[in-house]
């Protein structure tokens, strides 16, 4: 399992931040001070650091110029100077978040991270569905299933976000790109058709005037299902 650090001194945004790499199951262990969180990121016992700049001891910036390991670091911050983003960014920070943020933009920008250092689990598993990642294969029982490209980041992207309400615009953004310029009706028109390919008509549920929920479980509730 992918163990991601936590350095943050806010208790209530490092429950949050805990909270949100968990539901995708990554392993989080958090911290809240600097001295504790060099020691632990020169343990190399993590494969990702979500790290704050304004700490107790040491600040986030002394952190990463005192590492002795190439563990990837995130900062998420409350400075927003473009001058700290340039600073974190030099100093070898993989990305740089400001507060506040969506957590769906979190675990988009850990996910980038990760399979930029090849750490991302390649076989995901959601009831009787399995992905290979690196085969690009989706099989259902013992048969597989053919999606096409845009069908299967769609479906690896429910499945590392299960029970999370993503808005279409998250889905255009994360799986079209930010510079995607189609309609939002691309969105429903793969969502209909991996229902139809997987039978996921009961799980993978509408929100009204928001977007969809991939359910650990079945929903009972009929409201929020889709008539496709």
């Amino acid at each position: 399992m992918i163990k991601i650090l936590i350095v943050e001194d806010d208790e209530n945004i490092a429950k949050m931040i805990q909270a949100t790499v968990s539901m995708s199951g990554y392993e989080p262990h958090v911290c809240h001070n600097g001295t504790d969180g060099l020691e632990r990121i020169n343990s190399g016992l993590y494969d990702l650091v979500l790290l704050d700049i304004m700490l107790p001891g040491l600040n986030g910036f002394e952190i990463i110029s005192n590492r002795q390991n190439h563990t990837p670091i995130i900062f998420i911050t409350a400075k927003q100077d473009v001058s700290d983003k340039v600073t974190g960014l030099k100093l070898g920070a993989e990305d740089y978040i400001v507060k506040p943020f969506e957590p769906v933009e979190l675990l988009a920008r850990i996910e980038v991270v990760l399979r930029r250092y090849h750490k991302n689990e390649q076989l995901l598993t959601y009831r009787d569905i399995a992905i290979n990642i690196d085969e690009h294969t989706c099989r259902q029982g013992d048969a597989f299933v053919s999606l096409t490209p845009k069908e299967f980041e769609l479906l690896v992207f429910f499945i590392r976000h299960q029970d999370m309400a993503i808005s279409r615009s998250q889905l255009l953004s994360s799986i079209w790109g930010y510079n995607f310029e189609g309609e939002s009706r691309t969105v429903d028109i793969h969502i209909q058709q991996l229902r139809k390919k997987l039978g996921l008509k009961n799980v993978l549920i509408t929100i009204p005037k928001l977007g969809y929920r991939l359910n650990s479980e079945a929903e009972d509730d009929t409201t929020f299902r889709n008539e496709d």
